[in-house]
């Protein structure tokens, strides 16, 4: 499936094709109008679902891009969103971006936006749909571009989540950059000064057991459970891809990695996509 994105500059079309990014689609920005019949042969090859950006940075006329979608070869099934905005949206969006217009530099922004938009306007009316972003937010014209993908192709049930990254660390050695929120697991009570616990982990039995029968460990992982039903939705609203959850303890060992371990296992049995990282145990390992 071949999809065609075009429309104003400012508009929204990086925006559309960071979304199809998102959905595993091959996406190419700005490519020059000559090369569009090799590219499209190259990903019909390939069996590889693809999306161009075509405007008047590609040709210098839009007839040249009309010419040239419509001597694609009849066996390549392709769809054109042209990417729409009122004119006060678009001089609000290059005044907020502190950006020239790419097209018409050397125009007053007003005049910019009218050339261009006269010009492409045989390209807007081959389109096979036209979206209207000048009321929409990034995310939501995102939203709509996933919607209108996962459409064509029957895939209207499937929803994309945030894969969320747990990580245990310790405190001596910094809290991990990548961290979207920390946890502090320092009051509960620390295994290490028990001796025959102390040289375990909390991916052992052993630091299972010893926390399973804690009301507050029990609390604990119980309101970060109902926090990430909480803040899971809103996540995928925001269109967040990946969330690191940083959970800390002394040492790294015992209690942040039992709460990580928990936390992992109740997400994946919600079917949330999950990754998991030792900080402090990993780097034992790597040195031995």
């Amino acid at each position: 499936m071949l999809l065609i994105i075009s429309g104003l500059s400012g508009a929204g079309k990086s925006t559309a094709l960071h979304a199809l990014e998102d959905q595993g689609v091959f996406c190419t920005d700005n490519l020059p109008v000559d090369l569009l019949a090799d590219w499209v042969q190259l990903m019909d090859a390939s069996h590889r679902d693809a999306a161009v950006c075509l405007d008047l940075r590609s040709a210098k006329h839009a007839d040249l891009l009309k010419a040239a979608i419509a001597n694609l070869p009849e066996s390549i099934a392709w769809e054109m969103v042209y990417i729409d905005a009122d004119d006060v949206t678009l001089i609000r969006r290059f005044s907020t971006a502190r950006r020239r217009h790419p097209i018409y530099a050397a125009l007053a922004l007003p005049e910019a936006i009218y050339q261009e938009r006269t010009a492409i306007l045989p390209l807007k009316d081959v389109a096979t749909h036209v979206l209207d972003s000048s009321h929409l937010t990034p995310y939501e014209l995102a939203d709509l571009v996933e919607t209108f993908w996962r459409q064509v192709h029957g895939l209207d049930h499937v929803q994309k989540s945030p894969v969320c990254s747990l990580v245990s660390f310790s405190y001596q050695r910094g809290i991990p950059s990548q961290a979207d929120m920390v946890m502090d697991m320092r009051f509960l009570p620390n295994p290490h000064y028990d001796p025959l616990l102390a040289p375990l982990t909390g991916r052992d039995q052993a630091i299972h057991d010893y926390f399973i029968d804690n009301e507050e460990a029990k609390q604990t992982l119980e309101w970060l459970q109902q926090w990430l039903l909480f803040v899971w939705p809103k996540l995928k609203r925001e269109r967040k891809r990946y969330f690191t959850l940083a959970i800390g303890c002394s040492g790294g060992r015992h209690r942040s990695v039992y709460m990580v371990e928990c936390v992992a296992k109740w997400m994946k049995s919600n079917g949330l996509e999950t990754m998991v990282r030792h900080r402090e145990i990993d780097a034992v390992m790597k040195n031995r």
